[in-house]
């Protein structure tokens, strides 16, 4: 059964939020068949940085990546989501 690879960018309502905890908040939501596999603090301007998240989804996800969109959005301290790519994987 192949997986979908989603690359997002997580920005942040405030430069103060600690990004490492804004993932484990963002762990906690995900339903058990997603999986963040890596994430990245990316610089962005005057001292905020975003979070960019690599995150396994089911192939099979109803509504493509609008359920990941709808849990990120939800998560207190997150101001705004942007999917930057989605890619098939196979498992092996």
């Amino acid at each position: 059964m192949a997986r979908v690879l989603v690359v997002t960018t997580v920005y942040p309502s405030s430069p103060e939020i600690n990004l490492d905890e804004l993932v484990e908040k963002i762990k906690s939501k995900l339903p058990s068949d997603y999986e963040i596999t890596r994430y990245d603090k990316v610089p962005i301007a005057f001292g905020l940085n975003a979070l960019k998240l690599y995150v396994i989804i089911p192939e099979e996800s109803e509504g493509g990546t609008s359920k990941l969109e709808e849990i990120l959005q939800s998560v207190e301290g997150v101001e705004e989501i942007e999917v930057e790519a989605v890619h098939r994987i196979s498992e092996y």
